[in-house]
């Protein structure tokens, strides 16, 4: 019965070790990635950014004690980071993180060969977490190609190359276990994300996702974690993105001019689908329109809902402004919408907010008040440079100078009136101000909380 037994379990065990392919030779017993490695890392650098950081008073927020140290001045200290970057050209075009070299004042980069140039941000954008730098004095340099980012699919074999932790360039390997993650990343960025399994660590920020080819496909820029070590989540920016940049840093602008859509929307779940007869859930409700937007004068309505542009499916409004971003100012996307139960085709026009109505900024003088107050009046313009929500108005607080500062005003406050007046123009406050007498109660929109502020001449 034993010797049946054995003989039933090694019939059974016998297709697995058929299957089982032994290295027959040295070639294949060194198959890898080291060919790939040797040709991409060269592309990768570290980078070293110093900043100086204003310490913001202990006492800031405080209504007492910051009137009581008003006087107190925190030193400025120096802030270090470490990060990684790649190699877009032979004349020294490196795209790394923002994070990573944001407001810099000092920037090192080393190559693998240990060559070290001094760099300058060309371009950086925040919100992107993007930054475009230029090595002084460099020519005939490594570098790695851009592949569309479009073209990647789930499952593909991957790379990450950077310098974790410090302890000098490593790559880890992995594969593309999703696309078109939104509002996934942490920090700052926001958008339209790879995602991946290669390990990626602190350090990593900046450095290369490249496929099996040695093309860049990404740019690595953060992990979704609770340990602060990777757990097989990664994301970077996709290259499509990256090549935008690049393009507009090389046409000389500084800060990147993205697409604006004048729009709020909301992604379209199982029920707000059944209830739009739409059928399967997707695409971009559109909530809110602004009478400039490209979307409006293309003859797009509140409740039409947006399904691709250029063809291809967008799911989240981070979805939909990062497709508007791959085309560029000045160029058009096909976009395909339903309105009213009818699925139709339109060409939209790719624009900057409009700074309209004007802005009539102004700055209150060493005779006012409130010397060094700065205000606007909101428009779309305004409203991308602060994050405002669409269907905020009025007259803004973007600088609240030192006396404004010290009763309470903030960056971002609506200004609704002075002793009781409604201002409708920048100019009304410093009039309204000069006709105060000596006690001056000053009306503010804070979020969604009116603020009243009360104080003496």
């Amino acid at each position: 019965m034993i010797a049946r037994l054995c003989l039933v379990l090694s019939l059974l065990a016998a297709p697995v070790w058929a299957d089982t392919k032994i290295p027959t030779s040295q070639a294949e017993i060194s198959l890898g990635f080291a060919p790939l490695v040797k040709e991409a890392t060269p592309a990768v650098v570290n980078i070293y950014a110093r900043r100086v950081v204003q310490q913001r008073s202990p006492f800031a927020d405080d209504p007492f004690f910051n009137n009581l140290f008003r006087d107190f001045q925190a030193r400025p200290r120096v802030q270090n980071s470490l990060g990684s970057g790649v190699i877009l050209s032979e004349d020294g075009i490196v795209v790394s993180n923002y994070h990573v070299v944001g407001m810099a004042t000092d920037i090192r980069v080393v190559l693998n060969d240990r060559r070290e140039y001094v760099a300058d941000v060309m371009l950086g954008d925040e919100e992107a977490d993007l930054a475009i730098l230029k090595l002084r004095d460099a020519e005939d340099m490594p570098h790695l190609n851009l592949r569309d980012s479009d073209t990647v699919e789930v499952g593909e074999l991957v790379l990450a190359i950077g310098n974790p932790f410090g302890v000098g360039q490593t790559v880890s390997s992995g594969i593309v276990s999703g696309l078109a993650r939104s509002g996934t990343a942490t920090g700052n960025a926001r958008g339209y994300f790879i995602q991946t399994d290669a390990p990626i660590n602190p350090g990593n920020s900046g450095g290369a996702l490249i496929d099996v080819n040695g093309h860049l496909i990404g740019v690595n820029t953060s992990i979704l974690t609770r340990s602060g070590g990777s757990n097989g989540i990664g994301f970077a920016i996709p290259s499509a993105l990256v090549a935008t940049f690049v393009d507009q840093a090389r046409q000389g602008f500084a800060q990147f001019q993205r697409p604006w859509a004048g729009m709020t929307g909301q992604p379209v779940d199982a029920d707000l689908s059944d209830s739009l007869g739409l059928g399967l859930p997707g695409g971009v409700l559109i909530a809110e329109l602004h009478p400039e937007s490209p979307f409006a004068q293309a003859g797009l309505q509140v409740g039409d809902v947006v399904q691709d542009v250029d063809g291809l499916p967008v799911n989240t409004p981070a979805e939909m402004l990062f497709r508007m971003s791959v085309r560029g100012i000045g160029e058009t996307v096909r976009v395909t919408y339903v309105s009213q139960g009818q699925a139709q085709d339109v060409d939209v026009t790719m624009i900057t907010a409009p700074d309209s109505p004007p802005r009539d900024q102004v700055t209150l003088g060493r005779r006012d008040v409130l010397e060094g107050l700065t205000l606007a009046r909101v428009n779309p313009s305004v409203q991308v440079e602060l994050g405002l929500p669409s269907g905020i108005q009025g007259i803004i607080v973007l600088t609240p100078g030192r006396n404004g500062a010290q009763i309470g005003i903030k960056r971002g406050d609506i200004l609704l009136g002075v002793n009781g007046r409604e201002v409708t123009a920048p100019s009304d406050v410093a009039r309204l101000l000069q006709k105060a007498g000596r006690r001056v109660r000053i009306d503010l929109l804070r979020g969604n909380r009116r603020v009243r502020l009360n104080f003496r001449i």
